[in-house]
Formats: C-alpha cells, sequence, structure tokens
C-alpha cells in the first residue's frame, strides 16, 4: 500500500514538474521574441523611417510645387539670388527683387546687440513675400561674421583644428549645437558651413579653416557636423566643391587646378560624400577651375561640374555658387555673363554683391528665350524645398 501511494506522489510530482518547466519556457520564449524581434519586425522597423521619409519628400515636393505655381518669372529668378545684405536698402531691395535670401557680413552685425539684431531679421521677414535664407559665414576661427563682437559672445568661436586638439569630437558636437542655439535665437537659419575642403599643409590658402587632416579624418569631421546641424534644425553648407587643396584665394584671381580626376575621386569628393550622407542641405561651388573636370569653366560655371555634384555624388539639394563679385569671375565674365552662366551650368542660389544688375539680366535672358522657364523652375523648386525643410516658410 505504502508503494502504491509513494508511486502516485511520483506521478503526481512530475505531473507538476512538467507543468512548471512548461510554463517557464513558455515565458522564457515570450519574453526572448520581445526582446529579439523576429527578422520580418526588423525588416518592418527599418522600413518605416523610410516610408516616412518618402511620404514627408513628397508632401514637400507637392507644397513647393504649389508655391511655384503662382509666382511669376521675376518672382522666381529673385529666388535664385542669396545677396549680400545691404542694411540701408534692404527693405527696398526686397520690394523690388524678391530676392530668396541675404547673407550677414560685418557691416550687418558691427554696433548691433542680440536684440536689435534679432529684431531687424524679424522686420525682414515680415517684408518679404516669401520668408528669406538668412545666411552666414560662422566656420570658426579665421572666419567668424557674428562671434568676433562680445555682443553676440565673450570669444569668437574656435577653428575646427582648434576644437578637436582640445577636446575632440565631443567639443566639436557641442560647438556646433551652440552655434546653431545662437543663430536660431537671431533668426539665422543657415550656416554657410562646414568646409569640407582637405588640407594638410599649414601653407596652403584654405588650410586654417579645414579640419586639417586627411580624407577619411575630414569626412568623419563633417559628416558629424552636418548630421548635430540637422539634429540642430540649422541649414548646412559643404564647402567649396569640388575641393580647394594648395589653391590660390579666388577672392583675388584665377585658380586653375591640374590635379587627376581620380585624385578628386580618392580623396577631395570623400568629406563632400560623407555630407551628403549626413543630411547636408546645400552644396558651395568654388571658382578654381578644375582642368580634369572642365577646362573652360570655374567649377561654380560649369555644367560639367554640377554633373558631377547630381551623378557622382547623387546629391538632389541645393547647389550654390560662391560670391561672384570675387576677383576670379568678376573679372573673367564680368557681372551679366557671369549671372547668366551661373544659372545655366544648374547652380540653384547665386550668391550676389551685383544683385542690382544680375537679377535683371537673368530676367531678360529668359524672357529672350536665352534660358529656358524650366531650368530656373527646377532650381526654384528646390530652394522652395529647402526652406520648407528649415521650416523657413
Amino acid at each position: 500500500m505504502k508503494k502504491f501511494i509513494l508511486a502516485i506522489l511520483l506521478i503526481i510530482i512530475s505531473l507538476t514538474s512538467g507543468f512548471l518547466m512548461k510554463k517557464i519556457i513558455n515565458k522564457y520564449k515570450t519574453n526572448n521574441t520581445q526582446a529579439n524581434p523576429t527578422s520580418n519586425n526588423v525588416n518592418k522597423e527599418t522600413n518605416t523611417p523610410t516610408d516616412k521619409d518618402n511620404s514627408s519628400n513628397k508632401n514637400l515636393q507637392k507644397r513647393a510645387n504649389e508655391i511655384l505655381s503662382s509666382m511669376s518669372i521675376e518672382e522666381k529668378v529673385g529666388q535664385m539670388f542669396l545677396i549680400r545684405c545691404n542694411k540701408y536698402t534692404a527693405l527696398e531691395d526686397l520690394n523690388k527683387y524678391k530676392v530668396g535670401g541675404f547673407i550677414l557680413f560685418d557691416d550687418n552685425i558691427n554696433g548691433e546687440t542680440k536684440e536689435s539684431l534679432s529684431s531687424t531679421i524679424d522686420t525682414y521677414q515680415n517684408n518679404s513675400p516669401i520668408n528669406l535664407i538668412i545666411a552666414i559665414d560662422e566656420e570658426g576661427g579665421t572666419v567668424n561674421r557674428l562671434s568676433w563682437y562680445p555682443e553676440f559672445r565673450a570669444v569668437p568661436f574656435y577653428s575646427p583644428q582648434e576644437l578637436y586638439n582640445e577636446g575632440g569630437y565631443p567639443l566639436i558636437i557641442d560647438d556646433t549645437k551652440e552655434k546653431a542655439t545662437l543663430l536660431k535665437s537671431l533668426g539665422i537659419n543657415m550656416n554657410l558651413a562646414p568646409v569640407a575642403d582637405i588640407s594638410t599643409n599649414p601653407n596652403d590658402y584654405i588650410y586654417p579653416r579645414t579640419f586639417g587632416k586627411d580624407a577619411e579624418e575630414t569626412a568623419n569631421y563633417v559628416k558629424t557636423v552636418v548630421e548635430t546641424m540637422k539634429e540642430n534644425k540649422i541649414g548646412s553648407t559643404l564647402k567649396h566643391f569640388p575641393g580647394y587643396g594648395g589653391n590660390l584665394n579666388t577672392h583675388d584671381e584665377m585658380s586653375e587646378d591640374n590635379r587627376s580626376y581620380e585624385s578628386f575621386l580618392n580623396n577631395d569628393f570623400i568629406p563632400f560624400k560623407a555630407g551628403i550622407d549626413g543630411g547636408a542641405d546645400s552644396i558651395l561651388v568654388s571658382h578654381n577651375i578644375i582642368n580634369s573636370i572642365d577646362e573652360n569653366f570655374p567649377a561654380s560655371l560649369s555644367k560639367k561640374s554640377h554633373d558631377v555634384i547630381r551623378n557622382e555624388l547623387n546629391f538632389q539639394g541645393v547647389i550654390m555658387t560662391d560670391d561672384l563679385q570675387m576677383s576670379a569671375i568678376k573679372n573673367y565674365y564680368g557681372e551679366s555673363k557671369s549671372a547668366t552662366l551661373a544659372v545655366e551650368s544648374g547652380n540653384d542660389l547665386i550668391i550676389s554683391s551685383d544683385y542690382q544688375i544680375q537679377i535683371p539680366t537673368v530676367i531678360e535672358a529668359i524672357k529672350n528665350g536665352e534660358i529656358k522657364e524650366e531650368v530656373i523652375d527646377k532650381a526654384v523648386l528646390r530652394v522652395l524645398i529647402l526652406k520648407l525643410k528649415l521650416e523657413i516658410i
């Protein structure tokens, strides 16, 4: 009898243990599934942001097209010009030329306070039919328009090289965030930075403005800055495509670059591609003549150079010229011809100090058939999409 009872107890214990073990296993499976989703779930989660991005891009394009469809030729051409802001004629220029934006220089900053500059920019925006890109060169180091003045920052922003030597990438990220916060607080929505040129030679003209390291390290720097700018909702500009290298200062004279196309592919293009991958909003093109790309025109006025940006680097954002007033352009092409060439070659934005001549010239070129209206439509669409992305409009 005792043996029979003992046998019954053993059976009960066995069944109970099995039930508990099954429960534990099932619980583990459930938890494990939640912690490690199946490949289908991974794909779903990976694809969702892309779907949202695609939907967002389509919405932006639709809205931009709606704005474009209601614009006159004069308004379209105006949107293609990012002009040097003349504080004495700014409101008149907005009314007359309907420009796409202003670039601020020292004469717009000197003598101002944070409050007065912010108020002035608000006035510009309130008097523009389409809200403006307000841009500035605040690279850090030798090129600071704003932080030179103690009213805006106790000390000027450091150069990329100084930042990296002082605190590595964490300091570069903090500096980029601080720049974005300061600029946005004033109503400035685009920083013409970062410099994506490669230079390791202290004797190069461009060296002090660069990261001062090789292609790979410069690419890491550029991508880090662009991503941080994007996270902090300030417009970014990669410059100076296709890469200065050891070229002369085109503010003063024309410069020719005889490097092979392969050297650009294997070096100079790498930081630009990294910046594009990081979400750069625009690319600024230099006035250097790159003989391996186009021996007849400087890059800023070369369709071949712009084709490289669109097709080789697969960049679909805004392309802009460097200032057409620079001696490298003005002395060779004059104010009028340089503007029409800039449009025909594929620029979306033209940085201009001679806009009083150049805007009417481009309008006339469209009206007489020298430039097709569909060319400026594509450019203006990109400018409007950029403004929508940055929540300028």
